[in-house]
């Protein structure tokens, strides 16, 4: 099993996160319903949990004919499990983010969102981390993305909002940047195919 840390930091609160990161979901998944993809929502429904308390559990089938098309047919996807306890969220179990193609693979994520620039350590206190793990911070402004990606409406180096005064985004904004929020994702990896585990 291969784990890793990643430490996403963004100019706003985490409360207008929540917001924002709803609308993403929503559009997003109307946007790859419209390709022919298809995001199919199997459950919907309240979940209580003895640590974390309520919140929503989601299981979806992602479906995965565009980008897959040439190597997968039509009936693949990939089931994905989510546990929303806002700042807190698990996306899948031992069994999910599993391919149906490929049943030794499975995806786990943590998620913990606070309002500070990424310095939290060992946010998770989690059994999975063995010693030191490796933590990587992703810059949203300065991190290089690839070109079918980009858009430069949505460039945080060039884009300021009228409505809260923020923006643009220069050189180390992340240690004099507020609002500053932190998304940490504790990501753990199994993919038992031979030859492809490492990958």
């Amino acid at each position: 099993m291969l784990v890793k840390e990643y430490r996403i930091c963004m100019p706003l609160t985490t409360e207008e996160y929540r917001v924002g990161q709803l609308y993403t979901i929503s559009k997003h998944s109307h946007q790859e319903s419209e390709k022919g993809e298809g995001v199919e929502v199997v459950k919907n429904e309240p979940h209580e949990d003895p640590v974390h308390g309520p919140g929503q559990f989601t299981e979806k089938r992602v479906h995965l004919s565009s980008w897959a098309r040439a190597v997968t047919p039509r009936i693949f996807y990939i089931t994905e499990k989510a546990w929303n306890y806002y700042p807190y969220t698990i996306t899948a179990d031992s069994h999910s983010l599993q391919c149906s193609f490929l049943p030794k693979f499975s995806i786990y994520i943590e998620t913990k969102y606070e309002d500070n620039c990424g310095d939290s350590e060992n946010i998770f206190h989690s059994d999975k981390i063995l010693g030191d793990h490796e933590v990587s911070f992703l810059d949203i402004a300065f991190d290089e993305i690839p070109e079918r990606y980009y858009r430069s409406l949505e460039d945080p180096r060039f884009f300021s909002s009228a409505k809260t005064g923020r923006g643009p985004l220069r050189e180390g904004w992340r240690q004099h940047t507020k609002p500053i929020m932190c998304s940490y994702k504790l990501v753990s990896v199994k993919f038992e195919v031979w030859g492809l585990q490492t990958r």
